[in-house]
């Protein structure tokens, strides 16, 4: 199996974070890309080795690709900042992707540059072959599981999103408008790109309850689940949860004069509709509330023939 080598301040929490993504096969923290042979954890912090904390990972590239993975990583630091994360300052704590296969570069450089494209400031991650890298002691692996209530600079809704994590982006693609303009209905348009509204109790899938999953119509990118979804009374389509919580956006809306939270694509940057707080208690208490215009459904039964046989774990 592939193996990276991934530094991301403390390597307590990042360990347990990139343990926790679906296809990490096995993890360990150590020291990587120092000055000296077979530092201790003392020597690290105190004694300017030049060893990052870092993660030693294998994974399986069928379900985790490099590229996932890695934006998975991103999620999880501050990648402008340099030699800190969280409330950790060193050099020992800062970012870096470490490689041992020369073909994993390409792939990184590109995240890289997806990456800045999201920043005004240098992303500071550092980029170089694995050069040395050492076990940390043995107190220190799997750390956050022998001490449940340890520090850890990573926020518990990251660990969240990133176990629910099993939607590659990589896998899907925006077209361009014109081409949009030529494949999509005008409601379907005028809701994707306009962030228009469709006619409650007068759209397509606002009581459909067929088992299948609700994909961006202008993608492909599997959105939510019959599993999910609930009849909310209001006349659209309405779910408890995201498939993937990484696959919608979240973004405020002032407009026609109410403060509201719009949900758009990752991908497809389209306008589905709004999230609410007034969904099944037991569930989470969420109404994602979702233009029919927006989605396509594909059914259980299509779904390992439309490329998303890997998604049918949710309906067992």
């Amino acid at each position: 199996m592939p193996e990276i080598y991934l530094a991301g301040g403390c390597f307590w929490g990042m360990e347990k974070y990139l343990r926790s993504i679906r296809g990490v096969l096995s993890t360990e923290v150590g020291y990587a890309n120092g000055k000296t042979e077979n530092p201790s954890y003392e020597d690290v912090c105190h004694r300017e080795t030049g060893h990052a904390e870092t993660v030693k990972l294998e994974y399986d590239a069928n379900v985790l690709p490099l590229s996932f993975l890695l934006e998975l990583y991103f999620d999880a630091i501050d990648p402008t900042s340099i030699n800190r994360q969280g409330g950790d300052m060193g050099t020992q704590y800062r970012t870096g992707i470490y490689y041992v296969d020369e073909s994993d570069l390409p792939v990184i450089r590109s995240a890289i540059e997806k990456l800045q494209e999201s920043y005004d400031k240098p992303v500071a991650i550092e980029v170089k072959p694995l050069s040395n890298y050492y076990p940390a002691e043995e107190y220190h692996q799997k750390y956050l599981d022998k001490n449940p209530g340890g520090y850890c600079h990573i926020g518990p809704e990251k660990f969240k999103k990133a176990a629910e994590a099993r939607v590659d982006p990589g896998k899907y693609e925006a077209p361009d408008k014109a081409k949009l303009r030529e494949s999509l209905s005008d409601i379907q348009y005028e809701v994707t790109q306009h962030a228009a509204t469709e006619p409650p109790f007068r759209n397509e899938f606002w009581d459909h309850r067929e088992d299948g999953i609700y994909v961006d119509i202008t993608t492909g990118e599997p959105l939510f689940s019959s599993k999910d979804k609930f009849d909310s009374g209001c006349g659209w389509p309405s779910f408890t949860r995201p498939i993937d919580p990484g696959t919608v956006k979240e973004l405020p809306d002032f407009s026609h004069g109410m403060i509201r939270t719009e949900v758009k694509s990752r991908v497809g940057n389209a306008h589905l509709g709004h999230i609410f707080n007034d969904g099944p208690k037991d569930n989470g208490g969420l109404r994602y509330c979702i233009n029919s215009a927006a989605l396509r459904f594909i059914p259980k039964k299509d779904m390992e023939k439309e490329g998303y046989g890997y998604l049918l774990e949710i309906f067992k």
